[in-house]
């Protein structure tokens, strides 16, 4: 999307700004943008051609997990535990109380 915005003031129903501002609250995002990604999408699904195809955008991710496999060391699995994990965080929880 560019930068230059332009302002526009609509009227919804009361209905579409109680979903507008939990679907906000729940992607921690403005109301705009909400709104904006709804005008996208409604936008890609009338003009084709404005998204990616469904083979190009698959193409796409396969190239960047193919990126990724090679930028990953040893290719040994990452192995944890539990309670290593846990121990990490709590650790981090206090550190962090007691600043």
């Amino acid at each position: 999307m560019g930068t230059t915005m332009v302002r526009k003031q609509i009227y919804i129903p009361r209905r579409q700004e109680i979903f507008i501002r939990r679907i906000s609250e729940m992607r921690g995002v403005s109301e705009g943008e909400v709104i904006r990604q709804a005008i996208e999408r409604e936008i890609s699904r009338e003009l084709p051609g404005t998204t990616l195809e469904a083979a190009a955008a698959w193409d796409q991710l396969m190239r960047f997990v193919e990126e990724r496999k090679q930028a990953v060391g040893t290719g040994e699995p990452y192995r944890w535990n539990r309670e290593e994990i846990y121990e990490e965080r709590a650790s981090r929880w206090t550190r962090t109380s007691q600043e």
